[in-house]
């Protein structure tokens, strides 16, 4: 499925299942919507000489949804044309760089060029450093690397966070969800688009200081040398062979000794001999460390970019994509829904209301498997041993937090983490709301203190990358609509 399309898919999901009364849309638009998507689809089909799948049925049936909707709602309309910041950012950004660059090297004497130039230096050893780190994070994995936080990537994937004025109450709910929604699922394919703008605007920068250094000697004489308070010129000859070793191994520019540098130093006569040298190791230097290395990780980053763009990761095994499939006979079979409560014991009237969700959420012939409780503050490694893939059957796995509780990185997401590196076909998070509700009713600010904590756990998931369901296992009915989007099968990836 195309970004686009997921994106429309994404959007409409957001919609109907927030639209819990069917205020927004009836019964009567979802059953047309329905019905003519199957028809288009199956003469789309027929047509091409292919099978008809689900990826074309949802997405005609998401544009007329979206369409619809925008010919009633106006202020809808305007958030459907709404565009993300990141296009932009990627072709402003390497523009700024290399004027950047260009400009930066005027901060030093526009008529020598230092050989221990800070500027030209500092362009070096900060990409040295850059690659230093995306190596790290090469062989050290983690479940998310950069300094982008979910605020920026929202910003970046979805545009401005306010929202239209004089929407209907469920559907700005749905787009809220849906900010949300798209900010998680495109996290990968917005990471890769903003890598490869990262990427792009350092080479830029680079390429400005060269084309600078150029031009400006086109103009002008340029008198080489240097001079420190700490470095002899031995000292200096050292670290500049160092620097300057793959240009002078790759490139016929002229080599230098120590005298040479000795007679450079600014304490005598400044020289204009050899001004052109100094430029040429400083711009091959630039060329091989900065900006063909930047150029190679851009072209990385843009290829996995238009690779999730073009194969959008959407998972369709969810229950609200499940019901769908039906419309065109593509639904799947029984599921087995696999639950790990962590510090948390299901009583009698939890365990049947957990088996209610599962059957509205997959069909009465949904099967549950309750697995033992997982201790608090134990080495998880060695509790889930046992937790394999199911590749026999279509299983859903999902762990059951309490909302009583607050969530812990060092608990909480170490189980999290183990879990997810066990069963890499995704693992799903349950919070059940009775204990805290329970616990507190009746106590004034509930309502305050629930959405505060729902929220931290919201976030909590959405740090881990992990879809997290709100439930109520003695009251199964009272998150249906929510639930209803939540999981994914291993078995049909």
């Amino acid at each position: 499925m195309k970004e686009q399309v997921a994106r429309k898919v994404t959007l409409v999901r957001a919609i109907e299942t927030a639209d819990v009364k069917h205020e927004v849309l009836s019964d009567d638009d979802r059953m047309y919507a329905s019905r003519s998507a199957r028809e288009l689809a199956q003469w789309s089909a027929a047509d091409s000489k292919s099978e008809l799948t689900l990826d074309h049925f949802l997405e005609q049936r998401s544009e007329q949804i979206l369409k619809r909707l925008a010919e009633r709602t106006p202020a809808f309309r305007s958030f459907l044309h709404r565009r993300p910041l990141l296009p932009l950012l990627s072709a402003l950004l390497p523009l700024l760089a290399l004027i950047v660059g260009a400009a930066i090297d005027h901060i030093a004497d526009p008529h020598r060029v230092d050989l221990l130039s800070a500027p030209l230096l500092a362009i070096i050893g900060w990409n040295l450093l850059v690659y230093v780190i995306l190596l790290a994070w090469l062989l050290i994995p983690a479940r998310r690397t950069g300094w982008a936080g979910p605020d920026l990537m929202r910003r970046l994937s979805i545009g401005r966070a306010k929202l239209p004025r004089k929407l209907p109450a469920p559907l700005a709910a749905a787009l809220g969800e849906y900010t949300l929604d798209w900010t998680q699922l495109s996290w990968k394919l917005t990471h890769a688009r903003l890598s490869r703008a990262m990427h792009l605007s350092a080479a830029a920068f680079a390429l400005g200081a060269v084309i600078s250094l150029y031009a400006r000697g086109l103009s002008t004489q340029y008198a080489a040398g240097w001079e420190s308070t700490f470095l002899d010129a031995n000292q200096v000859h050292t670290l500049l062979s160092w620097l300057f070793a793959p240009a002078m191994f790759l490139f016929p520019i002229e080599g230098f000794s120590v005298a040479d540098v000795q007679a450079l130093r600014f304490v005598q006569e400044p020289s204009a001999a050899g001004g052109a040298r100094w430029v040429h190791l400083y711009a091959a230097t630039l060329l091989l460390l900065v900006i063909l290395p930047r150029v190679v990780l851009a072209m990385f980053a843009g290829w996995r970019a238009a690779r999730l763009a073009r194969r959008f990761p959407l998972d369709l095994q969810q229950p609200y994509y499940r019901k769908l499939a039906d419309h065109i006979g593509a639904g799947p079979g029984p599921v087995t829904l696999r639950v790990l409560p962590y510090s948390f014991t299901l009583d009698e009237r939890r365990d049947r209301g957990l088996s209610e969700l599962a059957m509205a959420m997959f069909g009465e012939q949904t099967r549950v498997m309750l697995r033992p409780a997982l201790p608090y503050g134990e080495d998880p490694k060695a509790v889930l041993e046992d937790l394999r893939p199911d590749n026999g059957t279509s299983t859903v796995t999902a762990v059951l937090f309490s909302l009583a509780a607050t969530p812990e990185q060092e608990n909480h997401g170490a189980v999290l983490s183990a879990i997810a590196r066990q069963l890499p076909g995704g693992v799903q998070v349950f919070v059940d709301e009775s204990p805290l509700t329970e616990r507190a009713a009746g106590q004034p600010g509930m309502d305050a203190r629930l959405a505060e904590r729902v929220a931290l756990w919201r976030q909590f998931c959405t740090y881990h990358q992990l879809p997290v369901t709100v439930v109520n296992l003695l009251q199964p009915a009272k998150y249906r609509a929510d639930a209803a989007g939540g999981l994914a099968a291993e078995g049909y990836r």
